[in-house]
């Protein structure tokens, strides 16, 4: 049985090692942004820079990084996934479902709601591929679906984890004394999710059906079966996150979760991801989500109101875009 490998663009030629200078110079932009937004915020607040605000937005980069790996994969193909943020939610539901109601173990019941996840992502992943539903609408109608199964499943009441304190632990727990357990997962997984990207053939096809979709095919490979496979693998990080949410809050709320699809997609794209396709990494992803959560705290701390917290994020998303778009001109 041979192996077809992913066929080299003309896009992936003219990038060459201009193009690998240029991602890096954008990774460290993007990093060189995180300490101008975190040196900012520790001038103007002496609260912000202290360790345990540190761990604390470590902490809160779990949820939001996670989904970001998972999407990373994704808008990498050139496609989108808006269910990620209520599927999260459903995800925690579905862990309170297997765990508190039916009683079974953390062994058994973690792993299936993850499980769920990739479910999701299948579901997606053929509505994308197969059927030839463009992503927008087929990861909008999936995370309709997602927030109704959430309150129908929870009968919209949250799932409480008062007696599973083992699953608590999964996020809030310490194996390094002073180190939430969610920060070693983060770590863990964003590690497994680089090394899948850059170094397996999952990687490979997941970059060459983004710069060159119709090339990719006609090479001999089918690109059918990879988008619906790559879509299911990153349900996985949605299944993921929506157990560090849950055991983090020691509860599966089921309105959890508007809202972060638009935070993970736009840690994504300020970590260099293009929008349109074939072009990302997950240590920009990383950077890019940990720019949102320093954002979150400081303004926080500073007090400012939820309402205008809400529009600098947007205005932070519209740049994100914005240069995606220049960096596209550019290439």
């Amino acid at each position: 049985m041979t192996t077809v490998k992913a066929p080299v663009t003309e896009r992936q030629r003219a990038g060459g090692v201009t193009g690998a200078i240029r991602s890096r110079l954008q990774q460290l932009l993007a990093f060189a942004s995180l300490i101008v937004i975190y040196a900012f915020f520790s001038i103007v607040s002496p609260f912000f820079f202290s360790y345990g605000n540190f761990i604390a937005i470590l902490f809160s980069t779990v949820v939001i990084g996670t989904l970001a790996i998972g999407t990373t994969f994704v808008i990498i193909t050139g496609g989108i996934d808006l269910s990620i943020g209520t599927g999260m939610a459903l995800c925690a539901v579905m862990s309170g479902v297997f765990i508190v109601n039916s009683g079974l173990p953390l062994g058994i019941g973690v792993p299936l709601a993850i499980l769920f996840g990739g479910l999701m992502g299948l579901v997606n992943g053929i509505n994308v591929a197969l059927l030839k539903i463009p992503p927008f609408i087929a990861t909008l109608a999936m995370m309709l679906v997602a927030e109704g199964l959430a309150l129908v499943l929870s009968n919209s009441t949250p799932i409480y984890f008062s007696d599973s304190p083992g699953y608590i632990e999964i996020s809030a727990g310490n194996l390094i004394p002073n180190v939430p357990n969610a920060v070693l997962i983060l770590a863990a997984i964003a590690i497994i999710a680089g090394v899948l990207l850059t170094k397996t053939v999952l990687g490979r096809y997941t970059y060459s059906i983004g710069s060159n979709e119709e090339a990719t095919a006609l090479s001999g490979i089918d690109v059918r079966k990879w988008k619906v496979g790559i879509y299911a693998f990153a349900g996985l990080f949605t299944g993921l996150a929506g157990v560090m949410i849950s055991a983090r809050l020691g509860s599966a709320q089921p309105a959890t979760g508007m809202g972060y699809e638009l935070q993970a997609i736009a840690a994504v794209v300020i970590g260099g991801t293009s929008l349109s396709g074939g072009k990302g990494s997950i240590i920009g992803t990383l950077i890019g989500a940990l720019i949102i959560s320093v954002l979150n705290n400081g303004l926080q701390i500073m007090s400012i109101p939820q309402e205008w917290q809400n529009v600098i994020l947007g205005c932070v998303i519209l740049v994100a875009v914005y240069t995606d778009r220049i960096r596209k001109r550019e290439a």
